[in-house]
Protein backbone atom coordinates (compact mmCIF):
# COMPACT_ATOMS: atom_id res chain seq x y z
CA UNK A 1 0.00 0.00 0.00
CA UNK A 2 2.04 2.92 -1.25
CA UNK A 3 -0.52 5.71 -1.48
CA UNK A 4 -0.21 9.41 -0.81
CA UNK A 5 -0.31 10.48 2.84
CA UNK A 6 -3.34 12.63 2.06
CA UNK A 7 -5.38 9.45 1.47
CA UNK A 8 -4.96 8.59 5.14
CA UNK A 9 -7.37 9.99 7.68
CA UNK A 10 -6.81 10.61 11.38
CA UNK A 11 -9.97 10.60 13.47
CA UNK A 12 -10.77 11.12 17.14
CA UNK A 13 -11.43 7.93 19.05
CA UNK A 14 -15.03 7.90 20.25
CA UNK A 15 -17.53 5.41 21.61
CA UNK A 16 -18.28 4.43 17.99
CA UNK A 17 -14.72 3.39 17.12
CA UNK A 18 -13.07 2.73 20.49
CA UNK A 19 -13.01 -1.04 19.96
CA UNK A 20 -11.03 -0.60 16.72
CA UNK A 21 -8.53 1.57 18.59
CA UNK A 22 -8.40 -0.93 21.46
CA UNK A 23 -7.71 -3.81 19.06
CA UNK A 24 -4.82 -1.91 17.45
CA UNK A 25 -3.46 -1.02 20.89
CA UNK A 26 -3.75 -4.61 22.12
CA UNK A 27 -2.18 -6.28 19.07
CA UNK A 28 0.64 -3.76 18.77
CA UNK A 29 1.37 -3.60 22.50
CA UNK A 30 1.60 -7.39 22.71
CA UNK A 31 3.98 -7.53 19.75
CA UNK A 32 6.24 -4.75 21.04
CA UNK A 33 6.47 -6.20 24.56
CA UNK A 34 6.61 -9.95 23.91
CA UNK A 35 10.39 -10.24 24.09
CA UNK A 36 10.69 -8.98 27.66
CA UNK A 37 7.31 -9.52 29.38
CA UNK A 38 5.90 -12.79 30.60
CA UNK A 39 3.28 -14.48 28.45
CA UNK A 40 0.78 -14.12 31.31
CA UNK A 41 1.33 -10.36 31.45
CA UNK A 42 1.12 -10.07 27.65
CA UNK A 43 -2.22 -11.88 27.58
CA UNK A 44 -3.72 -9.45 30.10
CA UNK A 45 -3.65 -6.78 27.38
CA UNK A 46 -6.78 -7.93 25.59
CA UNK A 47 -8.80 -5.58 23.37
CA UNK A 48 -11.39 -5.35 26.14
CA UNK A 49 -8.79 -4.29 28.70
CA UNK A 50 -7.26 -1.78 26.31
CA UNK A 51 -10.74 -0.41 25.58
CA UNK A 52 -11.14 0.37 29.28
CA UNK A 53 -7.62 1.87 29.35
CA UNK A 54 -8.42 4.17 26.41
CA UNK A 55 -11.84 5.06 27.80
CA UNK A 56 -10.33 5.96 31.19
CA UNK A 57 -7.64 8.12 29.55
CA UNK A 58 -10.20 9.98 27.43
CA UNK A 59 -12.33 10.59 30.52
CA UNK A 60 -9.28 12.17 32.22
CA UNK A 61 -8.71 14.60 29.32
CA UNK A 62 -6.40 12.71 26.99
CA UNK A 63 -7.10 13.06 23.28
CA UNK A 64 -6.92 9.69 21.53
CA UNK A 65 -6.60 9.46 17.75
CA UNK A 66 -6.71 6.66 15.19
CA UNK A 67 -5.25 6.58 11.69
CA UNK A 68 -7.50 4.94 9.13
CA UNK A 69 -6.33 3.95 5.66
CA UNK A 70 -9.15 1.83 4.26
CA UNK A 71 -9.07 0.19 7.70
CA UNK A 72 -7.77 1.28 11.13
CA UNK A 73 -3.98 0.85 11.29
CA UNK A 74 -2.60 2.95 14.15
CA UNK A 75 -3.30 4.99 17.28
CA UNK A 76 -1.71 7.77 19.30
CA UNK A 77 -2.72 9.82 22.34
CA UNK A 78 -1.86 13.34 23.47
CA UNK A 79 -2.23 14.76 26.98
CA UNK A 80 -1.27 18.43 27.00
CA UNK A 81 2.13 18.09 25.28
CA UNK A 82 2.85 14.47 26.27
CA UNK A 83 2.62 12.00 23.39
CA UNK A 84 1.81 8.40 24.33
CA UNK A 85 0.31 5.21 22.96
CA UNK A 86 1.81 5.44 19.47
CA UNK A 87 1.09 2.02 18.04
CA UNK A 88 0.84 0.77 14.46
CA UNK A 89 -0.29 -2.74 13.60
CA UNK A 90 2.81 -4.93 13.10
CA UNK A 91 1.99 -5.76 9.47
CA UNK A 92 1.53 -2.03 8.70
CA UNK A 93 4.83 -0.82 10.15
CA UNK A 94 7.55 0.75 7.99
CA UNK A 95 4.90 2.19 5.65
CA UNK A 96 4.84 5.79 6.93
CA UNK A 97 1.92 5.39 9.32
CA UNK A 98 3.98 5.95 12.48
CA UNK A 99 5.53 9.08 11.00
CA UNK A 100 2.10 10.41 10.03
CA UNK A 101 0.67 9.73 13.51
CA UNK A 102 3.68 11.24 15.26
CA UNK A 103 3.57 14.41 13.14
CA UNK A 104 -0.16 14.73 13.83
CA UNK A 105 0.44 14.29 17.58
CA UNK A 106 3.23 16.90 17.55
CA UNK A 107 0.84 19.34 15.85
CA UNK A 108 -1.66 18.84 18.71
CA UNK A 109 0.85 20.04 21.32
CA UNK A 110 0.88 23.67 22.44
CA UNK A 111 4.26 23.32 24.17
CA UNK A 112 7.33 21.37 23.04
CA UNK A 113 6.19 17.74 22.92
CA UNK A 114 7.76 14.99 24.99
CA UNK A 115 7.34 11.24 25.20
CA UNK A 116 8.68 8.21 27.00
CA UNK A 117 9.87 5.02 25.35
CA UNK A 118 11.30 1.78 26.63
CA UNK A 119 15.07 1.94 26.35
CA UNK A 120 15.12 -1.23 24.26
CA UNK A 121 12.60 0.01 21.67
CA UNK A 122 15.14 0.77 18.93
CA UNK A 123 12.59 1.00 16.11
CA UNK A 124 10.58 3.67 17.93
CA UNK A 125 13.74 5.47 18.96
CA UNK A 126 14.89 5.60 15.34
CA UNK A 127 11.54 7.15 14.31
CA UNK A 128 11.66 9.76 17.07
CA UNK A 129 15.28 10.72 16.33
CA UNK A 130 14.43 11.05 12.63
CA UNK A 131 11.61 13.43 13.59
CA UNK A 132 14.00 15.58 15.66
CA UNK A 133 13.39 14.27 19.18
CA UNK A 134 16.37 14.06 21.53
CA UNK A 135 16.99 12.49 24.91
CA UNK A 136 16.34 14.73 27.89
CA UNK A 137 18.44 12.65 30.29
CA UNK A 138 15.42 11.74 32.41
CA UNK A 139 14.73 8.04 32.97
CA UNK A 140 12.07 6.03 34.75
CA UNK A 141 12.94 2.56 36.06
CA UNK A 142 10.24 0.03 35.19
CA UNK A 143 11.92 -3.12 36.53
CA UNK A 144 15.46 -4.05 37.49
CA UNK A 145 15.97 -5.00 33.83
CA UNK A 146 14.28 -2.20 31.91
CA UNK A 147 13.73 1.54 32.04
CA UNK A 148 11.96 4.23 30.07
CA UNK A 149 13.80 7.19 28.59
CA UNK A 150 12.28 10.59 27.94
CA UNK A 151 12.62 12.28 24.56
CA UNK A 152 11.54 15.80 23.65
CA UNK A 153 11.28 17.99 20.61
CA UNK A 154 12.80 21.42 21.11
Amino acid sequence: MNRELTDRMIVCVSEQNIMDAASIHSISWKESHRDFCTQEFIELHSPERQQKYIHDKINKGTKFFMLVDEEPVGVVSVTDSLIEDLYVLPEKQKMGYGTKLLQFAVDQCSDPPSLWILENNVNAERLYYRMGFTRTGRTNTITDKIAEIELSLK
